[in-house]
């Protein structure tokens, strides 16, 4: 047996060093696997840095052109304050913006959730009508119809603090009208409602709570403490071996967490980060997605906040809820002088009217559309209500597939008989897409620094809702980025058109509310107005007005395909204006 053992043995010891080498090549082989690409077909990520790594557990990095993460934000789950630093100006500016949109009340519930408000037991009353001496009078076209609104607690009694989230419209389903109102909080418990006289015949005033002060409270503290309250992930694949890895704008680091991946934006330095696979280098990232959304934010008495009966529901009229609208004057205007507050437009007959003086031309036909379009590129940039704009267009504009996935893009609609190119692309991280392939992804202010502009070009933005669950600082850098952008791009094509779309309020279920709340859109939209505000040559088209004052259809995060085709309307009449007569 020995003998035999002896007679093999060189054989045996062939097989072992040929099993070290091949272990040692393969070690070789992963190490160049992680670092190197292995096809020169697959294409780059566009304006990224994709190799480099933070090495967390030694808090180095090889990026030599961008910030790192500041000690202090090691282990945050937010950083707001990572990215391009403001200069003093837009940092002042910040400072503005903030105040402009703070909300009182606590971040936390400090009062038993009997003593919350209840929309059930609350109840609003139509003021009667007075002149500017005060004497009564009748409700005429370009008058005012004051509301005064009375929040009462679950025990019935009277609330003697404001912050409660009300919204206002007045409308006619007969009609086809509707205006939104303003609501101010007296922050005693009382709100004043002004709504807008714009039309004869009959009116009828919705007052609408949103959210309780106490749930607004709740909602500021998600914002603060929870802003990672949705994932997403990252697919890494090169050949037959594939990982996916948390990724966020910003992710907690420090001991026994992975090294991050930096996408940081080298234009903007917008940051993305995401946790370095095990096996796989930066450079194999495929795609970007959402994962899902974090569950169990709510302590057990703030759950009773955010339920069917606590959040969008009808405040009703004590007395009366309608009225009727008697003919203006000779000579009176549509909207008297006293008034203090105008909105932005009105519907009649189903139709949008803006109060500005410019008026809207309505295109219902493709023959219409096209010959307004006849020579034009259109880009639109942004979220799912910019994609919106897209499909209604391609009703008339045919669609030249790319094969991208279906709501992502980006998408493409050629019609060469007229020279008409339409174009979607989503906007950059953060986007709550299913997935969205690497090589897509690209920020909005980087995109409008690539497009000539012109008297043919025609950009179109819509980018909030992504945004809602981080720190407001968040969304202000990232729209001014875009205010720069556009700011060059006006500079060196003036003649290009630049429409830029509000938010809008939505019907929300009580969970998805503490992700995308109207109260979070509200925020945004206060931010986006006061930005874009007197930017020469930008047109604001009002969604939030839109959206709230249509008489039949319902609010909804993407909009009836009618409101839709009033947006269309305003862009299409900025581009082919009504000849004004002499």
């Amino acid at each position: 047996m020995g003998g035999t053992l002896f007679r093999y043995s060189p054989f045996f010891f062939f097989l072992m060093i040929t099993g070290v080498f091949l272990i040692l090549h393969n070690i070789h082989f992963l190490e160049r696997f992680n670092s190197e690409p292995v096809s020169s077909l697959r294409p780059p990520q566009p304006r990224i840095n994709s190799s480099s790594v933070i090495n967390t557990s030694a808090n180095l990095t090889s990026r030599t052109y961008l910030h790192t993460l500041p000690p202090e934000l090691h282990s945050q789950k937010s950083c707001p304050h990572v990215g391009q630093q403001p200069t003093p100006e837009e940092a002042q500016e910040q400072r503005t913006l903030l105040d402009s949109i703070a909300w009182p009340g606590p971040l936390r519930l400090e009062v038993p959730v009997n003593q919350s408000s209840d929309p059930a037991h609350s109840y609003f009353v139509i003021q009667p009508p007075v002149n500017a001496s005060g004497q009564a009078t009748t409700w005429q076209v370009g008058g005012k119809l004051e509301v005064l609104v009375h929040m009462h607690d679950f025990l019935g009694r009277p609330k003697s603090y404001g912050g409660d989230f009300l919204l206002a419209r007045i409308r006619s389903v007969q009609l086809g009208a509707g205006a939104s109102g303003r609501v101010v909080d007296r922050q005693n418990g009382t709100y004043e409602v002004e709504l807008p006289l714009l039309w004869a015949g009959a009116a009828q005033v919705e007052i609408t709570l949103v959210h309780s002060s106490e749930g607004v409270g709740v909602l500021r503290r998600l914002r603060k403490e929870q802003s990672d309250r949705v994932y997403f992930k990252s697919l890494f694949r090169s050949g037959g071996l594939s990982e996916t890895t948390q990724c966020d704008m910003c992710l907690p680091t420090g001991p026994g967490k992975a090294s991050l991946c930096d996408y940081t934006d080298p234009q903007t330095g917008e940051p993305w980060y995401c946790y370095k696979p095990k096996r796989l280098g930066c450079n194999r990232r495929v795609n970007h997605f959402k994962s899902g959304y974090k569950k169990n934010l709510l302590y057990p008495n703030e759950s009773l906040l955010f339920t069917s009966s606590t959040i969008q529901v009808p405040v009703k009229a004590q007395g009366m809820d309608n009225i009727t609208i008697l003919p203006a004057e000779k000579g009176q205007s549509l909207v008297q002088d006293q008034a203090k507050f105008v909105p932005s437009g009105y519907y009649h007959q189903g139709s949008w009217r803006t109060l500005s003086g410019e008026p809207i031309k309505h295109f219902n036909n493709a023959p219409a559309i096209k010959k307004c379009l006849k020579g034009k590129l259109v880009y639109m940039f942004g979220d799912s209500t910019a994609r919106q704009w897209f499909e209604y267009l391609t009703a008339f504009v045919p669609e030249f597939s790319l094969r991208s996935q279906k709501n992502v893009g980006p998408f493409l609609a050629v019609d060469s008989a007229n020279n008409i190119l339409l174009t979607f692309h989503s906007h950059g991280p953060p986007i709550r897409f299913n997935t969205l392939q690497s090589s897509e992804i690209e920020y909005v202010a980087n995109r409008i620094d690539a497009l000539r502009g012109g008297r043919d070009t025609i950009v179109a933005l819509s980018l909030w809702s992504h945004f809602s669950t981080f720190p407001v600082e968040v969304y202000i850098r990232r729209l001014r980025h875009v205010r720069r952008a556009v700011a060059r791009l006006l500079d060196r094509a003036p003649g290009t058109l630049v429409v830029v779309r509000t938010a809008n309020p939505q019907a929300t279920d009580p969970n998805y509310s503490l992700y995308n709340s109207d109260w979070y859109s509200l925020q945004l939209d206060t931010v986006l107005r006061a930005m874009l505000r007197g930017m020469r040559g930008v047109v604001l088209l009002d969604a939030w007005d839109m959206t709230l004052a249509h008489p039949t259809q319902p609010r909804l995060l993407h909009p009836a395909k009618e409101i839709i085709s009033n947006m269309v309307d305003i862009i299409l009449s900025h581009v082919c204006p009504v000849k004004q007569k002499g």
